[in-house]
This record gives structure tokens, sequence and C-alpha cells, in this order.
């Protein structure tokens, strides 16, 4: 009887929490792992969402390779973004880091500073995204004005430089101008980064200030080194997102990628494709192809990882 009962109460139990796990677990595989599947199927057919796919294999992935190879529309996006992912993501980091640095430090204020730093990190992006189409503004734009002010723009023209800067008129300031953006909102960076300095154990400054260590001596060897896991996981988050960059570059040219396809970034040409050329099985691959990069990238991080990241709690 007791072996009864207890086998009684485990049925209800799995029965209960099977229940209360049932809406995760019809989202997931209804929102994802269905979508997921579908997209994996689209991309070797043809498909324009209007008509039903026809299989085609592995047509899709070379008119990918032929388009790349071409140097077309498709390679300029897969430039972009890696330019915007090579200055982007080591600037964001760098500027979270000496944020952190500084509002690490005991001043007055210390917790207005450190809201009015992390404020723009919740501004709505495609409000961030209108607000800096503003501040980029060629005639009228804050920045241009506070470099007239300074006599940036004199030193500018000295070297050759035609002011004042067209930023996402320029295809040439085009791409420097969404950098610029995107290290404008490393709040959440800079939180994550005031978190780990709390981790850094005091002796370790102490012990190096009685070696004569200078401050600049102390942050290269005890607060980077004890900081490697967190510029880690920045590294490889800031990759991901940059290889997704879509929303602030389509708001601020209005879908175009312009000037001169300067700003057409990878996910913006596969939306384009999926939604206004209704070429899905294309758009399917690329987005498939753009995973593969993913986790390529990701898997070259973490494997050259060990090389220069110190787990403080690691069992040697």
């Amino acid at each position: 009887m007791p072996r009864t009962r207890s086998s009684s109460a485990t049925r209800r139990h799995n029965r209960n929490g099977l229940l209360f796990c049932l809406p995760s677990i019809v989202g997931l595989t209804g929102l994802t792992l269905y979508p997921l599947l579908a997209s994996l199927y689209y991309s070797f057919t043809s498909y324009s969402a209007l008509k039903p796919p026809k299989w085609v294999g592995a047509g899709n992935y070379l008119l990918i390779w032929r388009d790349l190879t071409h140097n077309g529309l498709l390679f300029e996006a897969i430039y972009n973004t890696l330019y915007y992912a090579i200055f982007a993501v080591p600037l964001g980091i760098i500027a979270a880091f000496m944020m952190a640095l500084l509002l690490n430090q005991k001043v007055k204020g210390l917790a207005f500073f450190r809201t009015l730093f992390y404020v723009p990190s919740v501004v709505p992006v495609v409000a961030s995204s209108v607000l800096w189409l503003w501040l980029l503004n060629a005639q009228h734009g804050l920045i241009n004005q506070v470099a007239e002010w300074l006599h940036i723009n004199t030193l500018l023209s000295l070297a050759g430089i035609k002011v004042p800067i067209g930023w996402l008129a320029d295809p040439s300031w085009s791409k420097p101008a969404l950098i610029l953006m995107s290290v404008w909102g490393v709040g959440n960076s800079m939180v994550i980064f005031l978190a780990g300095l709390q981790g850094v154990p005091v002796e370790l400054y102490e012990a190096a200030e009685l070696d004569g260590a200078s401050p600049g001596q102390k942050t290269r060897h005890i607060t980077m080194p004890m900081l490697s896991p967190y510029f880690l996981f920045m590294f490889v988050m800031g990759l991901i997102g940059a290889f997704q960059y879509f929303t602030q570059a389509w708001v601020m040219t209005n879908g175009t990628g312009g000037p001169a396809n300067s700003t057409m970034m990878y996910p913006m040409y596969l939306f384009q494709n999926a939604f206004q050329f209704f070429k899905m099985g294309y758009a399917c691959a690329m987005a498939w192809l753009m995973f593969v990069a993913v986790v390529l990238a990701t898997t070259v991080v973490f494997k050259t990882s060990a090389r220069y990241v110190y787990y403080s709690g690691e069992a040697k």
C-alpha cells in the first residue's frame, strides 16, 4: 500500500508539473522550434510566401555563392556587417570598461553619474535612432555644431577632410556614424563591468601598492586579468549582436541602406529579400548561413579563450 500511494503521488506530481510547463512547451514548440525547422526546409525551396514552395535542393545556396563572387549587393552587405563588427564591438567594450573604472571611484554623487551613463541603454531603439538622426544632421546637428565651436572642423580641414561632415549623407562616414551611436548605448555592459569590479580582491591592489605599482599597472596586471571572463562575455555577445545589427540602420536610412548601400547590413538585405522581393527561400538560406557564421565565430573565440581568460575559482 505505501508503494501504491507513493507511485500514485509521483504520477500526480509529474502530471501537475507537465500542466504547469505546458504553456512554455507549446510556446517553445510553436514559436521557436517549428519556425526554425520550417526555415531550414524553405532554404532548400523556391518559396515566395504567395505560392507553395518548390524544392530546388542547394539552389539557393548556389545563388548566394554566385552573388557573393560577383561582388554584388550581398558582398557589400557582408562587408558592411564585418566592418561594423570589427570596430563597434572592441570600441564598445573599451568604452564600457573605461566608464566602469571611472564610476567605480568613491566620489560624491556616484549614484547620479551611474544613472546618467546607464540611461541611454534603456532608451527604445527606434527613439534613439530618431534622436541620432538629429544629432548627426550635416547642417544643424549638434555633433557638427560642437565640432565647430571647439574648432575641430578647422583641424579636419587642415587634414584634408571635407567639413562639415556629412555623416549619414556621406558613404565614407555613414558606418562610423552607426559605430558612434553604438558606443553611446553601452550602459548594460558598463553595469556588468561594475559588478565585476566589486569582485576583485582588495588585497591584490594593496599588495601591488606595497610593490610600488602605478594605477595603470594595477589596471593592466590586476583589474583586466580578473575581469577577463567579463571581456569574453562582452565580446561574444557583441559579436552576435553585430551580426544581427538591423533596427538602427533600417530606421536611420528608411530601409534603403544608403547612401550608396554603405549601411546595407546583412540582416537588412535578408529582410529585403524575404519581405520586399518575396524570395523567402533565398532569405532562409541567408539566415542559416549567418547562423553557421555566428556558431563558427563563437566556437573559435571559446577555443582560444583559455590563453587569455582567467577564472579565479578554477580548479588547478
